[in-house]
């Protein structure tokens, strides 16, 4: 007789918050991941499979010097496999910007998990990837 258990919404929520964790610290989190993976972050667009998001996590550390985020402040939405977790984020980018939810235009981020198995099967990051804020020309009210 085999016997399954139930991944539930507290463990989906904790493998979310264990990749924050780990990114924050620079620590590895790729074996949070399914080998294919389905990743998306702005400006680079779809990663598949774990090689291509290793790929993605190499041109996006090209541009952030590190990044905390703010643990108190996140919001969960669980919907069976779907993990949606928004919040805010403050760190430096490669340059030295400093950035902060509230006090920059960067900082706030949303991320959509899918989650089966103990693994990450999908992510998509919603973010301004322009943590220095240096895309100004583009946006008039940013000129000032």
């Amino acid at each position: 007789m085999t016997t399954t258990t139930a991944e539930s919404d507290v463990d989906r929520k904790a493998i979310a918050l264990e990749y924050l964790k780990r990114l924050d610290r620079g620590e590895d989190f790729f074996d949070l991941f399914d080998e294919n993976v389905q990743f998306y972050y702005p400006k680079w667009g779809l990663a598949d499979g774990l090689d291509a998001m290793k790929e993605a996590f190499g041109g996006i550390a090209s541009i952030i010097g590190g990044i905390k985020h703010d643990y108190a402040y996140l919001n969960y939405v669980v919907n069976g496999d779907t993990v949606v977790v928004e919040g805010t984020s403050s760190g430096k980018a490669a340059d030295g910007t400093e950035f902060r939810a509230g006090v920059t235009h960067a900082g706030r981020w949303c991320d959509v998990f899918e989650i089966r198995g103990g693994k990450i099967h999908r992510l998509f990051v919603y973010l301004d990837p322009d943590y220095a804020g240096a895309d100004t020309e583009r946006y008039p009210w940013l000129r000032s």
